[in-house]
Protein backbone atom coordinates (compact mmCIF):
# COMPACT_ATOMS: atom_id res chain seq x y z
CA UNK A 1 0.00 0.00 0.00
CA UNK A 2 1.49 3.30 -1.13
CA UNK A 3 0.46 6.62 0.46
CA UNK A 4 1.10 10.17 -0.68
CA UNK A 5 0.85 12.75 2.11
CA UNK A 6 0.39 16.36 0.96
CA UNK A 7 1.62 19.38 2.92
CA UNK A 8 0.31 22.42 1.01
CA UNK A 9 -0.10 26.07 1.78
CA UNK A 10 -3.81 26.90 1.65
CA UNK A 11 -5.46 29.94 0.07
CA UNK A 12 -7.91 31.29 2.62
CA UNK A 13 -11.57 30.82 1.73
CA UNK A 14 -10.98 29.95 -1.94
CA UNK A 15 -11.94 26.34 -2.78
CA UNK A 16 -11.36 26.75 -6.51
CA UNK A 17 -7.81 28.07 -6.07
CA UNK A 18 -6.99 25.30 -3.61
CA UNK A 19 -8.43 22.60 -5.83
CA UNK A 20 -6.38 23.87 -8.77
CA UNK A 21 -3.21 23.98 -6.68
CA UNK A 22 -3.79 20.51 -5.24
CA UNK A 23 -4.62 19.06 -8.63
CA UNK A 24 -1.24 20.24 -9.91
CA UNK A 25 0.53 18.69 -6.93
CA UNK A 26 -1.37 15.41 -7.21
CA UNK A 27 -0.57 14.96 -10.90
CA UNK A 28 3.09 15.59 -10.17
CA UNK A 29 3.35 12.70 -7.70
CA UNK A 30 4.13 9.09 -8.44
CA UNK A 31 0.98 6.93 -8.51
CA UNK A 32 -0.29 5.98 -5.06
CA UNK A 33 -3.12 3.98 -3.57
CA UNK A 34 -4.16 6.80 -1.23
CA UNK A 35 -3.59 10.58 -1.26
CA UNK A 36 -4.13 12.41 2.04
CA UNK A 37 -4.89 16.16 2.28
CA UNK A 38 -4.92 18.37 5.42
CA UNK A 39 -7.83 19.58 7.53
CA UNK A 40 -10.19 21.94 5.66
CA UNK A 41 -7.94 21.75 2.60
CA UNK A 42 -10.38 23.72 0.46
CA UNK A 43 -10.64 26.85 2.64
CA UNK A 44 -8.22 26.79 5.54
CA UNK A 45 -9.41 26.20 9.11
CA UNK A 46 -12.53 28.28 9.68
CA UNK A 47 -13.65 28.61 13.31
CA UNK A 48 -16.72 30.52 12.17
CA UNK A 49 -18.04 28.55 9.18
CA UNK A 50 -20.77 30.95 8.06
CA UNK A 51 -20.01 31.88 4.46
CA UNK A 52 -17.12 29.39 4.35
CA UNK A 53 -18.75 25.98 4.82
CA UNK A 54 -19.82 24.26 1.62
CA UNK A 55 -23.44 23.52 0.84
CA UNK A 56 -22.96 22.25 -2.70
CA UNK A 57 -20.46 19.41 -2.06
CA UNK A 58 -18.11 20.96 -4.60
CA UNK A 59 -14.98 19.71 -2.85
CA UNK A 60 -16.44 16.23 -2.55
CA UNK A 61 -17.23 16.22 -6.27
CA UNK A 62 -13.65 17.33 -6.98
CA UNK A 63 -12.32 14.55 -4.75
CA UNK A 64 -14.42 11.95 -6.55
CA UNK A 65 -13.20 13.20 -9.91
CA UNK A 66 -9.55 13.14 -8.85
CA UNK A 67 -9.86 9.71 -7.23
CA UNK A 68 -11.31 8.29 -10.43
CA UNK A 69 -8.64 9.85 -12.63
CA UNK A 70 -5.74 8.99 -10.31
CA UNK A 71 -7.09 5.48 -9.69
CA UNK A 72 -6.41 5.98 -6.00
CA UNK A 73 -8.41 7.09 -2.96
CA UNK A 74 -8.44 10.68 -1.63
CA UNK A 75 -8.83 11.69 2.01
CA UNK A 76 -9.22 15.19 3.45
CA UNK A 77 -11.54 17.30 5.58
CA UNK A 78 -13.97 20.04 4.53
CA UNK A 79 -16.25 22.42 6.41
CA UNK A 80 -19.81 21.54 5.37
CA UNK A 81 -23.29 22.81 6.16
CA UNK A 82 -26.27 20.46 6.32
CA UNK A 83 -29.75 21.53 7.40
CA UNK A 84 -28.44 24.53 9.29
CA UNK A 85 -25.69 22.61 11.10
CA UNK A 86 -21.98 22.76 10.44
CA UNK A 87 -19.54 19.86 10.45
CA UNK A 88 -15.79 19.47 10.14
CA UNK A 89 -16.10 16.42 7.89
CA UNK A 90 -13.30 14.11 6.85
CA UNK A 91 -14.04 12.39 3.54
CA UNK A 92 -12.47 9.16 2.30
CA UNK A 93 -13.28 8.77 -1.40
CA UNK A 94 -12.50 5.59 -3.33
CA UNK A 95 -11.73 5.52 -7.09
CA UNK A 96 -15.16 4.02 -7.83
CA UNK A 97 -16.84 7.06 -6.25
CA UNK A 98 -17.78 5.43 -2.96
CA UNK A 99 -17.52 7.99 -0.16
CA UNK A 100 -17.11 7.52 3.57
CA UNK A 101 -17.34 10.37 6.06
CA UNK A 102 -16.21 11.02 9.61
CA UNK A 103 -17.38 14.13 11.49
CA UNK A 104 -14.75 15.47 13.90
CA UNK A 105 -15.56 14.25 17.40
CA UNK A 106 -13.34 16.44 19.58
CA UNK A 107 -14.09 20.05 18.74
CA UNK A 108 -11.40 22.58 19.64
CA UNK A 109 -13.04 24.52 22.49
CA UNK A 110 -9.94 26.70 22.94
CA UNK A 111 -10.85 28.34 19.62
CA UNK A 112 -14.65 28.06 20.12
CA UNK A 113 -15.03 25.43 17.41
CA UNK A 114 -17.67 23.77 19.61
CA UNK A 115 -19.85 26.90 19.44
CA UNK A 116 -20.23 26.65 15.69
CA UNK A 117 -19.83 23.01 14.67
CA UNK A 118 -21.76 19.87 15.56
CA UNK A 119 -19.51 17.08 16.72
CA UNK A 120 -19.70 13.57 15.34
CA UNK A 121 -20.11 10.57 17.59
CA UNK A 122 -19.20 7.70 15.31
CA UNK A 123 -15.75 6.12 15.10
CA UNK A 124 -15.09 5.44 11.43
CA UNK A 125 -12.75 2.83 9.94
CA UNK A 126 -12.54 2.40 6.16
CA UNK A 127 -11.03 -0.65 4.48
CA UNK A 128 -9.30 -0.04 1.17
CA UNK A 129 -7.13 -2.45 -0.80
CA UNK A 130 -6.62 -4.64 2.22
CA UNK A 131 -5.72 -1.89 4.71
CA UNK A 132 -8.02 -0.61 7.45
CA UNK A 133 -7.81 3.16 8.02
CA UNK A 134 -9.04 5.00 11.12
CA UNK A 135 -10.23 8.52 10.26
CA UNK A 136 -9.34 11.31 12.72
CA UNK A 137 -9.12 15.11 12.62
CA UNK A 138 -6.57 17.37 14.33
CA UNK A 139 -7.65 17.82 18.00
CA UNK A 140 -8.70 14.14 18.12
CA UNK A 141 -4.97 13.41 18.37
CA UNK A 142 -4.94 14.48 22.04
CA UNK A 143 -7.49 11.85 23.13
CA UNK A 144 -6.09 8.30 23.07
CA UNK A 145 -9.21 6.51 24.34
CA UNK A 146 -11.23 7.51 21.28
CA UNK A 147 -8.59 6.13 18.91
CA UNK A 148 -7.92 2.90 20.82
CA UNK A 149 -7.24 -0.03 18.49
CA UNK A 150 -9.63 -2.79 19.63
CA UNK A 151 -10.88 -6.18 18.53
CA UNK A 152 -14.30 -4.61 18.01
CA UNK A 153 -13.07 -1.82 15.71
CA UNK A 154 -9.56 -2.80 14.53
CA UNK A 155 -7.40 -0.82 12.14
CA UNK A 156 -3.92 -0.83 10.59
CA UNK A 157 -3.26 2.87 9.98
CA UNK A 158 -4.63 5.96 11.72
CA UNK A 159 -4.96 9.11 9.62
CA UNK A 160 -4.81 12.50 11.36
CA UNK A 161 -5.46 15.47 9.10
CA UNK A 162 -4.77 18.82 10.73
CA UNK A 163 -4.31 22.56 10.82
CA UNK A 164 -1.84 22.29 13.69
CA UNK A 165 -0.08 25.56 14.60
CA UNK A 166 3.68 26.01 14.74
CA UNK A 167 3.51 26.98 18.43
CA UNK A 168 2.41 23.44 19.37
CA UNK A 169 4.42 21.48 16.82
CA UNK A 170 6.37 19.54 19.46
CA UNK A 171 3.05 18.25 20.84
CA UNK A 172 2.01 17.14 17.35
CA UNK A 173 5.24 15.24 16.92
CA UNK A 174 5.07 13.55 20.33
CA UNK A 175 1.43 12.49 20.08
CA UNK A 176 1.72 11.06 16.57
CA UNK A 177 4.48 8.76 17.79
CA UNK A 178 2.55 7.86 20.94
CA UNK A 179 -0.57 6.88 18.99
CA UNK A 180 1.50 4.59 16.73
CA UNK A 181 3.24 2.87 19.65
CA UNK A 182 0.19 2.32 21.84
CA UNK A 183 -2.00 1.06 18.98
CA UNK A 184 0.67 -0.96 17.14
CA UNK A 185 -0.24 0.74 13.89
CA UNK A 186 1.00 3.11 11.25
CA UNK A 187 0.07 6.75 11.80
CA UNK A 188 -0.15 9.27 8.97
CA UNK A 189 -0.14 12.84 10.26
CA UNK A 190 -0.89 15.42 7.56
CA UNK A 191 -0.58 19.12 8.35
CA UNK A 192 -0.54 22.30 6.28
CA UNK A 193 2.01 25.08 5.89
CA UNK A 194 1.58 28.85 5.52
CA UNK A 195 -0.42 31.24 7.67
CA UNK A 196 -3.83 32.81 8.17
CA UNK A 197 -5.46 35.13 10.70
CA UNK A 198 -5.28 32.38 13.34
CA UNK A 199 -1.53 31.90 13.12
CA UNK A 200 1.28 30.06 11.35
CA UNK A 201 1.58 26.43 10.29
CA UNK A 202 4.90 24.68 9.70
CA UNK A 203 3.76 21.29 8.45
CA UNK A 204 5.27 18.33 10.25
CA UNK A 205 3.59 15.87 7.90
CA UNK A 206 4.92 12.37 8.51
CA UNK A 207 4.35 8.64 8.58
CA UNK A 208 5.17 6.91 11.88
CA UNK A 209 5.65 3.14 11.87
CA UNK A 210 4.23 0.73 14.50
CA UNK A 211 7.53 0.78 16.41
CA UNK A 212 7.25 4.55 16.89
CA UNK A 213 9.89 5.44 14.32
CA UNK A 214 9.46 8.24 11.79
CA UNK A 215 9.36 6.33 8.51
CA UNK A 216 9.25 9.48 6.35
CA UNK A 217 8.56 13.19 6.84
CA UNK A 218 8.10 16.36 4.83
CA UNK A 219 10.61 19.16 5.50
CA UNK A 220 9.21 21.82 7.81
CA UNK A 221 7.99 25.09 6.31
CA UNK A 222 7.86 23.64 2.77
CA UNK A 223 4.74 23.19 0.67
CA UNK A 224 5.52 19.70 -0.56
CA UNK A 225 4.50 16.03 -0.38
CA UNK A 226 5.98 12.63 0.39
CA UNK A 227 5.14 9.18 -0.91
CA UNK A 228 5.60 6.27 1.49
CA UNK A 229 4.94 2.54 1.65
CA UNK A 230 2.98 0.63 4.28
CA UNK A 231 4.34 -2.87 4.96
CA UNK A 232 1.24 -4.75 6.10
CA UNK A 233 2.90 -8.20 6.27
CA UNK A 234 5.56 -6.77 8.59
CA UNK A 235 2.86 -5.16 10.74
CA UNK A 236 1.07 -8.50 11.11
CA UNK A 237 4.31 -10.25 12.07
CA UNK A 238 5.07 -7.58 14.68
CA UNK A 239 1.61 -7.82 16.24
CA UNK A 240 1.83 -11.62 16.39
CA UNK A 241 5.35 -11.62 17.85
CA UNK A 242 4.66 -8.87 20.38
CA UNK A 243 0.89 -8.99 21.08
CA UNK A 244 0.52 -5.77 23.05
CA UNK A 245 -3.06 -5.13 21.94
CA UNK A 246 -4.30 -8.33 23.57
CA UNK A 247 -3.28 -6.96 26.99
CA UNK A 248 -5.12 -3.65 26.59
CA UNK A 249 -7.79 -2.56 29.08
Amino acid sequence: MKLSLLQPDIVWGNPQANQEKLSEILWGLEPSDLYVLPEMFSTGFAVEPQGIAETDASSLVWMQKMAQELKGALCGSVAVEEEGRYYNRLYFVKPNGDCFAYDKHHLFTYADEHRHYTRGNEKVVVEFRGVRFLLQVCYDLRFPCFSRNTDKIPYDCAIYVASWPTTRLSVWNTLLHARAIENQCYVAGVNRTGSDDSGRYSGGTMLVDPYGNTAAACPLEEATAITVQLDLPALKVFRKKFPVLKDAD
